[in-house]
């Protein structure tokens, strides 16, 4: 079985992961840098040649071999729950675990990290988040075996308590 974590961009997902694989001796893998492997190429790269539509392509295909694999620890792009073939990859063999963060919190952790491009091209920084997020969080919801909230909260206390769900 997979540790599977879901939730938008800057709620910890990555950093878990890699917590998580540590503890329990699994390999972390990321979704998104599988992608840039494959692509050869950064991720606003990959969107400004190609566009969305082919990164969630790219985005499915790795969720499926991921999905395929067993005792990963896998840390998906915040987009990956979009598209219902995913979700149901990854839960054949996996546990879901949506990491949550406020608005607050998710701007305060990227940032402005040039590494995530613009999902909506015309929103101020904070108006994107909040409505990417409005958006998804339906679909995180949907998709989550567990909900883990990240704010104001350390790595080590976010392990744990995944690591208690298990």
């Amino acid at each position: 079985m997979n540790v599977v974590l879901i939730g938008y961009r800057g709620t910890g997902k990555s950093t878990v992961a890699k917590a998580l694989a540590a503890r329990l001796g699994r390999t972390a893998v990321s979704t998104d840098a599988e992608i840039v492997k494959r692509a050869q190429r950064g991720v606003p790269e990959i969107v400004a040649e190609h566009g969305w539509e082919y990164f969630r392509d790219l985005e499915s295909q790795i969720c499926r071999e991921v999905a395929a694999r067993d005792h990963l620890v896998v840390d998906t792009g915040g987009g990956a729950i979009l598209r219902p073939a995913n979700v149901d990859a990854l839960k054949k063999n996996g546990r879901l675990f949506w990491l949550r963060a406020s608005v607050d919190t998710i701007a305060s952790r990227i940032g402005r990290d040039m590494q995530r491009p613009s999902l909506t091209g015309t929103k101020s920084f904070i108006e994107e988040i909040d409505e990417v997020l409005q958006e998804r969080t339906p679909k995180y919801q949907a998709a989550a075996d567990h909900v883990i909230e990240t704010d104001q909260r350390s790595i080590v206390q976010i392990a744990d308590e995944i690591l208690a769900r298990l």
